[in-house]
């Protein structure tokens, strides 16, 4: 895959990840619900918190952030949930989703550390370490 296409893939898969968060945030239900609540929306709000600067740092590489749901829909690893899905199954999907992201995340980090970018891939690395930290969260609630 082309550095650049992978950077914006991961940039636009960040984005669906928060938003398929916060889609159960809003809508998870059952016995679980205060905390589920309260996890789905701390990884919404983390994820979120660095989507600024993820843009920032490629506008700095020179070319243009995706931004629009058409761009973020054609660019995107996460598929979209639909449905209402059990609180279980919310979580289920979440780690999947952010396993992958982990995955993304290293194979983005190891192309910008051969190109030289260095404060990207420190970037990078550190979006790698908060999706592993997401999915122990998850993996450890499913438990």
């Amino acid at each position: 895959m082309d550095y650049h296409l992978a950077i914006k893939t991961a940039f636009a898969s960040e984005y669906a990840f928060a938003l398929k968060a916060q889609n159960f945030h809003w809508n998870v239900e059952g016995p679980s619900f205060p905390q589920l609540h309260l996890l789905f929306e701390r990884i919404y709000d983390e994820v979120y918190g660095v989507v600024d600067q993820f843009a920032e740092e490629i506008r700095a590489m020179g070319v243009y952030t995706p931004a629009s749901l058409s761009k973020f829909n054609m660019l995107t690893m996460v598929e979209d949930e639909n449905s209402i899905l059990t609180d279980r199954d919310m979580i289920e999907e979440l780690l999947v989703d952010s396993d992958k992201m982990a995955h993304l995340f290293k194979i983005t980090f190891a192309m910008a550390e051969a190109n030289g970018d260095h404060g990207l891939s420190n970037f990078l690395a550190d979006r790698q370490d908060q999706h592993k930290k997401h999915s122990w969260m998850l993996r450890a609630t499913l438990k």
